[in-house]
């Protein structure tokens, strides 16, 4: 018989939502089973052949679970914020809420129409105040903890501003940090902070207004629009993941992942123990910090390369390089992390004009640029040993600089050589050693000399998120006087208020930089001054001096509590 599907679909589908036969409740005495899908981005071109391929499977084994006995959870939501809906939002002159809406009434109806068993009340939608309501909340969270190294987890920032009220800490004493600006206090803290602010090398588009994730740029240009991509430096928002490494390393002991797996993630946290030293600079006062792994390897050093993005570049660059310089640094520019990394045939890098004294033997290291060194990893320069690093070994022959051998028959002048079996010559106070040996010798030696210390680097980085564009959840902070100021957690949503454009803010900031009256809040600001406006369809957007008017009314209620009570003691009194 044939299967009518015209007919009988639309007739069952129509069953099922009129009867509610997908609806979950909280309080079922079956036993409960949760399935997830990764919800889909609503874009204007509606579903992809890729959200079905993977949406059937586990509708299927929702059904399976459900004729089980079990009571299934499988919800639906949209990943409805991002810089797709902005774009497209920008391109047909239309606001992403209303493009946003649109699109996700399309995906429900195709949704509806493939018959998937979602129940749409709970459906989520991450563009929903009610919903980043508690990524906000979790964020102040995090803003508001500071990463314990006794206790190794997180604790309260409150517990830590006691401490150094009553106690201070090796920097400072007590009477030290109680002395300290408002602003001075806040500095120190956001050094602290899980959730924490400073200035970090961006992937920026001019174009599209907006920071780059990495995948978001392919051969220098933007992924979306192939637009020029450069490195900028502007103020991020980061976690500090890298204070959890070795409780990530030690629970990877106890997880049930493939020994594949496991490496994989021991290689991305990369912890490795060394030395960190500083090197005099020929001709000037700055020093350059090196974090190495290998100091056995001191004397072989024969070249030193720094992040083009390093600050010392700009310092300690000679007249006659300047030139040079500039031309490289605006070709490293428009490459991404991901391209500067890659191994390739191509090696690039510059010259400076400077020199870096070596400490033990006083000879001049020449200091070159480079982009396969980056800012963000260990200090952002590296000592480079030919005779012992491949890569280094092949940009001194690039570039035709000497190699010195300080591992004997085992460099063949062919290849680099990275033993630890090797003994050492040609290495001072070093010679004589077996270089696994030499290590902790070269260390204590450095830290006698007073120049560098012993210490544990990992190649993990923080984790580092942008807002430098409008649809998107706000940061529940306020700035003032250059300090951030938290929200209270009974004043979230901070919703996104309305804007009429919403290209990049000055110097690069966010479209919501634009709204100065939004960004800075002035005391009792007129409606004029809150920028509030008729309303209209973006009204539900539009939330501004909400923090004020909360705290206005928290002020009232204390001093309506406070005339009470005086009025009670007076009439105790009499």
């Amino acid at each position: 018989m044939e299967y009518d599907f015209k007919k009988i679909e639309p007739h069952w589908q129509a069953e099922w939502k009129k009867t509610n036969a997908y609806k979950v409740s909280n309080n079922a005495a079956k036993p409960k089973y949760y399935v997830l899908d990764m919800f889909p981005y609503p874009s204007g071109a509606g579903l992809h052949v890729g959200h079905p391929l993977g949406y059937i499977a586990s509708d299927i084994f929702s059904r399976y679970k459900r004729l089980k006995g079990f009571n299934v959870l499988h919800p639906m939501g949209f990943d409805s914020f991002g810089l797709p809906a902005e774009q497209y939002a920008l391109e047909t002159g239309q606001h992403p809420a209303a493009t946003t809406e649109k699109n996700i009434a399309t995906f429900k109806a195709q949704l509806d129409k493939i018959g998937f068993c979602y129940d749409w009340d709970r459906e989520i939608r991450t563009s929903d105040p009610q919903y980043y309501k508690w990524t906000q909340w979790i964020f102040l969270q995090l803003f508001n903890s500071y990463f314990c190294n006794t206790q190794q987890k997180a604790r309260p920032i409150a517990a830590l501003i006691k401490k150094y009220e009553t106690k201070g800490n090796k920097n400072f004493t007590a009477e030290q940090w109680n002395s300290y600006t408002k602003n001075e206090q806040e500095a120190i803290l956001m050094n602290r902070r899980l959730a924490f602010s400073k200035y970090g090398e961006v992937n920026w588009c001019e174009a599209l207004g907006t920071v780059l994730a990495n995948d978001e740029v392919v051969n220098g240009v933007s992924e979306r629009g192939g637009h020029p991509v450069e490195k900028k430096k502007m103020r991020q928002w980061y976690l500090r993941i890298t204070s959890y490494a070795d409780r990530l390393l030690e629970g990877l002991e106890t997880v049930d992942f493939s020994d594949s797996m496991k490496e994989m993630q021991r290689n991305w946290i990369g912890k490795s123990e060394g030395a960190e030293m500083d090197f005099k600079i020929k001709g000037a006062d700055s020093k350059l910090k090196v974090y190495t792994t290998r100091p056995d390897t001191i004397f072989g050093v024969d070249f030193m390369v720094v992040a083009p993005e390093h600050e010392l570049v700009s310092q300690i660059t000679s007249a006659e390089q300047k030139t040079a310089i500039d031309e490289y640094l605006g070709y490293v520019k428009s490459r991404s992390e991901r391209e500067r990394l890659a191994e390739a045939k191509t090696i690039t890098g510059c010259f400076t004009g400077a020199y870096a004294i070596n400490p033990f033997d006083g000879r001049e290291i020449p200091i070159w640029i480079a982009e396969y060194v980056l800012a963000g990893y260990g200090t952002g320069a590296i000592m480079a040993v030919p005779c012992g690093d491949q890569r280094d070994f092949a940009f001194a022959k690039h570039f035709d600089i000497s190699i010195t051998n300080i591992i004997g028959a085992h460099f063949n002048g062919e290849e680099a050589n990275a033993t630890k079996e090797a003994v050492l010559e040609n290495s001072g106070f070093l010679n004589g050693l077996l270089m696994k040996d030499a290590i902790t010798v070269a260390i204590n030696k450095i830290e006698e000399l007073g120049i560098g210390k012993k210490k544990v680097n990992y190649r993990m980085r923080d984790a580092g998120f942008s807002r430098q564009r409008y649809w998107g959840e706000p940061f529940p902070i306020i700035w003032t006087d250059g300090m951030a100021i938290p929200l209270d957690a009974d004043e979230l949503p901070l919703e996104l208020p309305h804007v009429d454009t919403y290209g990049p803010g000055p110097e690069g900031e966010g479209p919501l930089a634009n709204i100065k009256e939004w960004v800075y809040l002035t005391p009792n600001p007129s409606p004029e001054e809150r920028g509030l406006k008729p309303p209209d369809i973006f009204t539900v957007l539009w939330k501004i001096g909400k923090r004020r008017l909360l705290l206005q009314n928290k002020i009232e209620k204390k001093l309506l509590l406070k005339r009470t009570l005086s009025g009670k003691k007076s009439e105790i009194e009499k």
